[in-house]
This record gives structure tokens, C-alpha cells and sequence, in this order.
């Protein structure tokens, strides 16, 4: 929007008074987050009022407290944001290809705020605007602008079309990240040329859900192979995970959010999906696997077998999530817990040895 726009935050309003508002016969109210047609991530997502203000009734309006010289970005953090997955695939990328042209020059201003989760990816907000950010759900001044977005531009999860404008690629983000987190380091590891050099593995652990429950023979067959290897659940702290996953030529996790730090992996790396049982192949290559190959990082997939699946024990032979699991997605509270909170994974290391393998010769 161009014009005489003012931002209420209190009261999730949104005046505006030029030739646009003359051209808007109604009122009009968005939930500012990308994923429009989840209608369970929506739900939560603050609604905001888009009003028009015609000549004759814009001395009834409240007057500014503060005047901007910078256009605004008004998104939500809210809905799946608090999983690395969508934080990265429904607001980072979105609110990069929305704001990056504006070099620097521009205010965002928050719904759904979750202090916590700014702060995660403070790094990244800094690199973006040079404004502090300002929670607008809690803020009672009218703020004026000349120019705001409301939402964020998306095109799908983790890509990126350069053909769209404003013509951004995920090589772009992924530059702009190095930028971020001042990451030195740009390729992996070429065992070509480096023959003697051993890789560095990173094992992505969990403590609740989808864990290794080998982990330490996992380890010993990484190593037996030439890898230096180091386990590691991720925390929180953004600047220290993205730094050593930058550190390492090769990562590999079972599905989940934790693979989303890929994007931190130099050029060249090689990122190892370990994809449990109940016909998740589509979400791993959707997500991770063709995500990956278009930003430089090599990808392989290892799919695990019945008996490497901690519902082995849990459930019998003839039940859906080994017999039919698309037709166990279809409840989908049943699938969620079956599938994606009780399982774990001991890895058969005999026949994981072959992916490993593959992971180095990918490296040469």
C-alpha cells in the first residue's frame, strides 16, 4: 500500500487514506502468514482490519505519534513458528524475499510475537532491517508510513523461483546467511584433492521423538569408514548450531526439523535423511531432499526397514502403519502420534554402511 497509511496496533487497524482507499469500496482483513490454506495454522494467526478513509473523514482520525521515513513489513510469527522447520519455511524465507530489496531500509512490525523465537534468528533480522523490531500487538501509538506490506511473499517450502520477482534464489538466501552468521566456511571437504583429509560427520540426535538408538555404533562404523564424527541434538542457540553444522562435509538426522540446518552446510556437502516408516517418502524429498540438491548440497536417503523401527515391538505386522500407512494418514492424530512422536530408529549399520559410502564418494 502507498498513501497515508496509519498502523494501530492495539486494535489490529489499518487506515488508509490516498487514491487507494478511494478505490476500495470495503473494508478488508488479512491474517498476515503464509500458509493460507492450513486452516489449523491460520487459526491463531492475529486477523487485521484494512480500512480505507475518504477525504471528508480523515480529520476524525487519530493522529500520528510516530512518523516513519521507512516503509513497513507487518508479519506474523505466529501459527507453526515455533518449529525450526516453518519458522525458516514460513517467515525467514518469505520475509526475506519480501524486504531484501529494501536494503536495510525498512521497519517490521510483529503479531503473534514470541520473544524467544526473535531472538533465535536475531542474526538474521539484524541483516534485513536496521530498525528494531516492535511487537505492534501490544504497541497503543498510531505509527504512519508512506508504504507498508501486509504479509509476506511466498512461493513454496524452502524454494524460491528467481523467474518471480522479485527474481531471489535460495543460492541468494543461502549467501545472505553466510552473510548473517559471518560463516568462513564456503565448500566441503574435496577428498580428491585432499585424500589424506577425514570428513566431518555430524549426527543429529533427539531426545524425545525419531531417536537413534544406536547411536554409538553408528559413531563406530562412521569412523571405521574415515569420518570424524560428532553427535549433537542442535539447542537452541542459534549462533553456535549454525556454526557447526557450517563446520562439517556431511550431515544425517531422521526426518524432522533438525535437517532444516542444512541451509548452514558449505557448498558441495552431503545431507543424509534418514526416513522412518509410515509412507513419509514425499514430506522427506519434498522438504529436505529437492530443497538441498537445488542449493549445492548433495542429498542421499536412507529408507529404514520394518525391523529397524521401534514400532516393531509396539504394534503388529498386520497393522496400517505397515500394511497401509496413506490410509493411516487419514487420521491424522493417529498418524502424528504413531508415526512422528512414538518411533524411534536403530540403524542396521551392515546395511547403513552402503550410505555412508555413497556419502564419500559424493564428497570426491
Amino acid at each position: 500500500m502507498t498513501g497515508d497509511i496509519r498502523v494501530l496496533g492495539n486494535l489490529s487497524s489499518i487506515l488508509i487514506g490516498s487514491s487507494q482507499a478511494e478505490q476500495m469500496n470495503t473494508s478488508q482483513k488479512i491474517r498476515p502468514y503464509a500458509r493460507k490454506p492450513d486452516t489449523n495454522a491460520m487459526k491463531p494467526i492475529q486477523e487485521w482490519s484494512i480500512l480505507p478513509v475518504v477525504k471528508g473523514d480523515r480529520e476524525q482520525v487519530s493522529p500520528c505519534t510516530h512518523n516513519h521515513s521507512v516503509p513497513a513489513v507487518l508479519f506474523s510469527f505466529g501459527g507453526y513458528a515455533g518449529n525450526n522447520f516453518h519458522a525458516i519455511a514460513d517467515v525467514i524465507v518469505p520475509l526475506f524475499l519480501t524486504s531484501r530489496r529494501f536494503n536495510q531500509q525498512v521497519q517490521f512490525l510483529v503479531t503473534n510475537m514470541v520473544p524467544w523465537s526473535i531472538h533465535r534468528y536475531q542474526a538474521i533480522f539484524n541483516h534485513l532491517s536496521r530498525y528494531e523490531i516492535i511487537d505492534i500487538d501490544k504497541d497503543r501509538n498510531v505509527h504512519c508510513f508512506s508504504k507498508a506490506i501486509i504479509g509476506l511473499k511466498f512461493h513454496e517450502e524452502l524454494i524460491l523461483y528467481p523467474q518471480r520477482p522479485p527474481h531471489y534464489s535460495m543460492k541468494d538466501f543461502r549467501e545472505f546467511l553466510r552473510t548473517s552468521y559471518s560463516l568462513g566456511r564456503m565448500t566441503a571437504v574435496n577428498l580428491s584433492s585432499s585424500p589424506g583429509q577425514r570428513p566431518r560427520l555430524l549426527i543429529i540426535s533427539r531426545s524425545k521423538t525419531r531417536m537413534f538408538t544406536n547411536v554409538l555404533e553408528i559413531v563406530a562404523l562412521a569412523e571405521s569408514l574415515g569420518y570424524e564424527v560428532t553427535v549433537s541434538e542442535l539447542t537452541h542457540n542459534t549462533t553456535r548450531t549454525v556454526q557447526a553444522v557450517n563446520s562439517c562435509d556431511v550431515m544425517m538426522g531422521v526426518h524432522g526439523a533438525g535437517l532444516t540446518n542444512f541451509l548452514f552446510l558449505p557448498d558441495n556437502a552431503v545431507l543424509i535423511q534418514v526416513v522412518p516408516i509410515g509412507g513419509l517418502d514425499w514430506h522427506a524429498r519434498r522438504y529436505f531432499g529437492d530443497p538441498a540438491r537445488a542449493m549445492k548440497v548433495s542429498y542421499v536417503e536412507y529408507q529404514i526397514k520394518e525391523e529397524e523401527s521401534s514400532l516393531i515391538n509396539e504394534y503388529p505386522r498386520d497393522h496400517l502403519v505397515f500394511r497401509d500407512p496413506d490410509e493411516l494418514k487419514k487420521d491424522r492424530p493417529a498418524f502424528t502420534s504413531i508415526c512422528l512422536e512414538k518411533q524411534n530408529v536403530k540403524i542396521d549399520v551392515n546395511r547403513f554402511r552402503g550410505t555412508l559410502a555413497r556419502a564419500l564418494d559424493l564428497l570426491r
